[in-house]
């Protein structure tokens, strides 16, 4: 799923909304440091109270909040799994007995707590759920309207939330003029930090694929390994950070840690433009002979043998792909960082190429070119006098 497509199915979680219908809603109790589920309710959505409706909603919103490849992952099913999880969310999504689909995700709960209890008492809560999306707009000039033709997903969406400690608290009694003493004795369900998710199937542009499942961890670049692998049997979900590290790692080892900034500048232009080119489709992935292009297309000669053995080194597999878009820095906004002891400097991607490492008078100095005068706190800076000598550029 494309983070748009993400956002469209988010936005439709509000109740009386005719594109977004919940049939039924389950909700899991366990018990920490259990194996064993505690109590279970099943019941149409619609036969909550709205302020509780209301409650759901703002949770599953925030399951499928985030941005792509930190707190949310679209991740391919494993193959060659033993009583696969995508054969049995797949058999959930078409069952019509209630009790039938109750069963199959009773069957992913116990997969959650077998052998791996939880700290805290938890509430799993699982829907099924039709999203519809109109295939046009509605035309203003005609009688046609957006609803009358649209693209129908049925789906299954799952949100994992810890409890919290009730209160204790005093209070005072206006009538009996007195302090008391009060203690709930309920566990309250933290819905607005929910701990992982997931949405099955995922919908891209109106169409479902049941090979790929949409995973929310609570925490940005912490996914959780058991979740993914044991209850999802799905295939490991690499974060943006872990690919621009692996990036940064390989493009070190096999340039010697030293480039030139207009290098690095074009290194990063060449990956951006592959971003917008396929802007529209799956986002474009590098594996070690990509990088050995684009380094060697920006200037930089390297072999390819080398990024080869890198990307063993430093991804554990040199058959690991980069996703392009995690490894560029956002353009048009002051991402690099130019680290000295003296001063840090951020500026743009694509103004590199203005930067320069120079020896001025004896000492290293980083050089910027301007066309225009420089400011400090409004005030513009003074030239200096002319350099004594044309300077040389430090690799």
């Amino acid at each position: 799923m494309e983070k748009k497509d993400i956002a469209d199915v988010r936005k439709q979680f509000k109740v009386d909304n005719d594109l977004l219908k919940i049939e039924d809603i389950f909700n899991v109790y366990i018990m920490k440091d259990s194996t064993d589920i505690y109590h279970y309710e099943h019941q149409p959505f619609d036969l909550l109270d709205r302020d509780q409706q209301e409650l759901f909603m703002n949770n599953f919103k925030k399951v499928l909040t985030g941005q792509l490849d930190e707190k949310l992952f679209e991740l391919k099913f494993s193959r060659d799994v033993e009583d696969p999880a995508q054969l049995t969310l797949h058999k959930a999504l078409l069952s019509n007995d209630s009790e039938e689909w109750r069963a199959y995700m009773l069957k992913l709960v116990q997969r959650m707590i077998d052998d791996h209890p939880y700290e805290k008492d938890i509430v799993v809560t699982f829907i099924t759920a039709e999203y519809r999306k109109p295939m046009k707009k509605s035309n203003a000039d005609t009688e046609e309207s957006d609803r009358d033709a649209v693209y129908s997903n049925p789906f299954i969406l799952c949100s994992v939330n810890q409890t919290e400690e009730p209160k204790k608290e005093i209070q005072f009694d206006y009538i009996e003029k007195e302090f008391k003493y009060n203690i709930q004795v309920d566990p309250v369900i933290d819905l607005k930090k929910p701990l992982t998710g997931f949405l099955f199937p995922t919908i891209t542009q109106g169409a479902a694929d049941v090979n790929h499942v949409l995973y929310s961890t609570g925490k940005a670049n912490e996914p959780d390994p058991h979740f993914i692998e044991e209850v999802l049997n799905a295939e490991e979900a690499m974060t943006a950070q872990t690919d621009k590290a692996v990036f940064e790692e390989v493009v070190r080892e096999v340039v010697g840690g030293q480039i030139n900034p207009s290098t690095l500048s074009k290194v990063y232009g060449e990956i951006h433009r592959s971003v917008e080119e396929n802007e529209d489709d799956e986002p474009p992935r590098l594996d070690y002979k990509d990088v050995e292009r684009v380094l060697t297309d920006s200037g930089q000669e390297v072999e390819q043998e080398k990024v080869k053995v890198a990307f063993q080194r430093f991804a554990q597999d040199d058959r690991y792909e980069l996703k392009a878009s995690n490894i560029v820095p956002k353009y048009n906004s002051k991402s690099i960082k130019i680290q000295t002891k003296v001063a840090n400097v951020s500026i743009s991607p694509q103004d590199l190429e203005f930067v320069r490492q120079v020896n001025y008078k004896g000492k290293r100095c980083i050089m910027i070119e301007i066309d225009e005068d420089a400011e400090i706190d409004g005030f513009k800076m003074l030239p200096e006098a002319a350099f004594d000598q044309e300077p040389n550029t430090e690799e």
